[in-house]
């Protein structure tokens, strides 16, 4: 039988390229739902395409004009966040791939969760500010929890069908476009050069934290949760070729590497095929092309996001929730001209020096703590700006 998908966030760079795979495996997957959150245009041809039973349009100031362009198609149009968290409800679905940007896939991966779906996991931010909400909760229900991030989805290939416990997870990062620099040289760099990494093609908000190596810290604590081993088990090593995804290194001393050229359709599908491996035309790794593999340690007085990640998990509570919205936050404003490249990391260090500790894993908990430090971001940017 066809797997029935909702994909949520189905206009971004991680829901197009699973609308690739759907167009090349029709008689494996299904498209029953696709939601975006403003990009009306690009939803009502997929919708045309994909013929999914219903779509989620988030603003509700577009619904009239998708409305309007799928009218005839027998496709149920909704609008408006409530929308979005009811749908991953509907009983026809049988996994939500959740492609949304940041903490807003929070509630909509605890909702699918709640109401007993498969997930395939593409937004690190759930586990970085919520991991000590969800993860008791999938494994209370036993479900299907598939990680879809290059590095997330390596480590799970590599633990497949493994006994040995787990010695420690090298966690590979390209270093991004910045690596070798010093902190002098990055003192009056822009988005359009932090924008242009050197292996992947992803959205704006992901290419900056890869930029700053915040995505490196906020998928040490994805792993932390993901895979149930302590931070300290975590070692982040620059791979800059992007071939080798991520090591698990057991007991014994072996260690086990995903390899494969940096494309993001293979996670995608694997999560979507998991236990199987479904043919692709992709192009392959080919060891005799490829003439070195190099493996560096990070530069942390640099790149100073990675330790307030680390510090952050360690502390525990509600101080990643209030992390991952303080760079939310600032990596915005550095979008918009507003704060400096190197100040992404001053705003974050502010926002958890200061906010108040909540042990309380809950979604008004974190709901309220990343509500809480995004006005303090924004009031330490305002005051940046002033300088």
């Amino acid at each position: 039988m066809k797997k029935r998908i909702a994909i949520l966030g189905s206009t971004g760079s991680i829901g197009k390229q699973a609308l690739e795979i759907v167009r090349a495996h029709p008689d494996q997957l299904e498209v029953e739902v696709l939601t975006a959150n403003s990009n009306a245009d690009l939803l009502v041809r997929q919708a045309a395409e994909f013929r999914p039973n219903a779509v989620v349009i988030a603003d509700d100031t577009c619904y009239h004009q998708v409305q309007q362009a799928l009218q005839g198609l027998d496709i149920k149009v909704f609008s408006g966040r409530q929308s979005l968290l009811d749908i991953v409800e509907m009983s026809t679905i049988d996994m939500v791939l959740v492609a949304l940007v940041g903490f807003a896939g929070l509630e909509p991966t605890y909702r699918a969760i709640a109401a007993r779906k498969a997930v395939a996991l593409a937004n690190k931010e759930t586990l970085v500010a919520g991991g000590a909400l969800i993860m008791p909760m999938v494994r209370r229900a036993n479900l299907a929890f598939l990680p879809v991030d290059s590095e997330h989805s390596a480590i799970f290939q590599c633990l497949a069908g493994e006994c040995a416990a787990v010695e420690k997870i090298l966690l590979t990062a390209s270093g991004g476009p910045f690596f070798g620099c010093k902190r002098a040289d990055l003192e009056n760099v822009k988005a359009e050069q932090a924008l242009k990494h050197p292996n992947w093609n992803m959205g704006n908000k992901v290419t900056i934290d890869s930029a700053t190596m915040m995505n490196k810290g906020l998928e040490m604590i994805e792993a932390h949760w993901l895979f149930n081993v302590a931070p300290q088990q975590i070692e982040i090593v620059v791979q800059p070729q992007s071939i080798v995804h991520s090591m698990v290194e057991f007991a014994d001393g072996s260690v086990k590497a995903q390899m494969s050229l940096p494309d993001m359709r293979i996670p995608i599908q694997y999560a979507f095929s998991f236990p199987y491996r479904w043919n692709t035309t992709y192009p392959k790794l080919s060891f005799s092309r490829c003439a070195t593999l190099d493996f560096y340690e990070p530069d942390r007085q640099t790149f100073e996001c990675i330790g307030l990640a680390y510090k952050a998990i360690e502390r525990g509570g509600n101080i990643p929730c209030a992390m991952n919205a303080a760079n939310e936050s600032a990596v915005s404003a550095f979008l918009h001209d507003k704060i400096t490249f190197l100040q992404i990391a001053e705003v974050v260090a502010y926002v958890m020096d200061k906010i108040n500790y909540a042990e309380e894993a809950s979604l008004d908990n974190f709901s309220h703590t990343d509500a809480l430090s995004r006005l303090m971001a924004k009031g330490y940017i305002e005051l940046l700006e002033r300088k």
